[in-house]
Parts: structure tokens; sequence; C-alpha cells
């Protein structure tokens, strides 16, 4: 666990946000001890992971099985052109440990599946996913359950993008709103999409391990970039569900 003893260095760089009402020195403290999984080092991935190591998180815990490509850099922008060829994983721990110092970066080359999920997210206290497929989206959110860890669901499509807060046995999981996976496709996106979405996931994480304003919880908050508009449904746990139903 990462210190709590915020230096003269760190207090200054974030004294800006610790003059929020409210947060203070103590939320900056309890930001520093968090451990956030990240799952994906990709779109999604390198928005989330450049604010929350911008915000003081205590470490990042970065899992992503995939090699920088050219057709990801409208997005993906912790990946630059040198970087092409490279794991994903080594480029985001580059970037990130310039940008902040202080902030612990754990980035591991592999696969989420099945026999490893549980193990990866098990020191850490919140977990986003920054996926782009349904399938791997299903096994965070059960290990989330069963760890009773909260889960940040963060999805894009073209200008649109969506974003939940699951906290285990209280409100609606992702299979409660997402019974079925959509068709697997090569999806299109615009490269601000992710950026929207992202930076959402993070302030969800902020605002929980501070304690300050209302989560997005039983709440599915869609993004339509076209319209510049946010809609709000209101979702509710399935008693039935398959994942949460017996939480």
């Amino acid at each position: 666990m990462t210190d709590p003893i915020l230096t003269a260095d760190e207090l200054e760089r974030y004294s800006r946000q610790i003059r929020i009402k409210g947060f203070g020195k103590e939320g900056q403290e309890k930001i520093k001890k968090t451990t956030v999984f990240v799952a994906g080092a990709g779109g999604l991935g390198s928005p989330v992971s450049i604010y929350l190591a911008a915000a003081g998180i205590g470490r990042l815990k970065i899992v992503d099985n995939d090699k920088v490509d050219l057709s990801n850099l409208n997005r993906q922008i912790l990946h630059w052109n040198k970087d092409i060829g490279k794991k994903k994983s080594v480029s985001f721990k580059e970037k990130i440990s310039g940008l902040n110092p202080f902030v612990e970066v754990d980035t591991i080359h592999e696969t989420i599946d099945e026999n490893n999920v549980f193990e990866l997210v098990d020191d850490c206290d919140v977990i986003v996913d920054a996926m782009d497929n349904f399938s791997t989206r299903y096994l965070l959110n059960r290990a989330a359950i069963d760890k009773k860890i909260p889960f940040i669901y963060g999805g894009v499509y073209g200008f649109e993008g969506r974003v939940m807060t699951t906290i285990p046995k209280e409100t609606a999981c992702l299979r409660c709103v997402f019974p079925k996976a959509p068709p697997k496709e090569t999806f299109p996106v615009i490269g601000s999409a992710p950026g929207v979405v992202g930076c959402i996931q993070v302030s969800e994480v902020i605002k929980y391990v501070v304690g300050l304003g209302e989560l997005l919880k039983n709440r599915l908050l869609v993004y339509d970039g076209l319209s510049s508009t946010f809609t709000e449904i209101k979702v509710k746990r399935n008693e039935k569900c398959e994942d949460c139903g017996k939480a």
C-alpha cells in the first residue's frame, strides 16, 4: 500500500483539487492510498489512466495483451507514432511514470480470462472497465461482485458513449443492464468519445474514493456527441440476474 502521507511537492501538485469543498488533504490522502485496476490500455484506458495519475491515485494496475498499431492512434492518446509495435503495457508505463512520478504504475501484458481475473483484481479498490468487448466485461463484472469491488463501466461507439457505476450487492450490475452481449465487430469510434467517457469514469472513481457527490448508481449515462446531449436511463437490479442475483 502506498504511504498516505503527502510530501510538500505532492501538496503543491494537488493544491487546486485540495481546495475543492469537502475534498481537502484528507481526500487527497485517500486517493493516494487507492489502487485502481484499469482493464485495457487503449482508447478508454488512455484518458482514464492519464487523469487518475494526474489526480494522484496511489497505484494503477493496468492489464492489456495487445501491441500498438497505427490504427490505434486516432483515439489511444497515450500511444504515439514511435510506439508502433511496442507492447501497450510498456508504452503506458513510460508515459504515466513521466507524467507523475508519485504514482506507482504496475502494467501487465496479459489476457484477462476466467483463469486469472479474480487474482488480478484481488488487491484493487476499484475496477475501471476500459475494454472493447463484452466477454471480458462480464468476467470483470463477476469478479467485482465476488470480491465486492466497485466496477465502473464505460463503452463507446462512434460519437456515443455510456457510463455506469456498480456497487456490488447494492446496485444493478452490468449483466442486469446488458443481459446479452452485442454482436462482435470492429466498431467505429471518434477519438473524442473515449475522451469524454474516460473522464467521467475518472470522476466516478474520485467521487467514490473521497466520498463526494452522487455516483452513477442505478443510472446509465448515455452521451451523444452528435447532438451534444447527455441522457440518463434509470436501471434497477434484476433479482434473477445470473451474475448478481445470488449476491
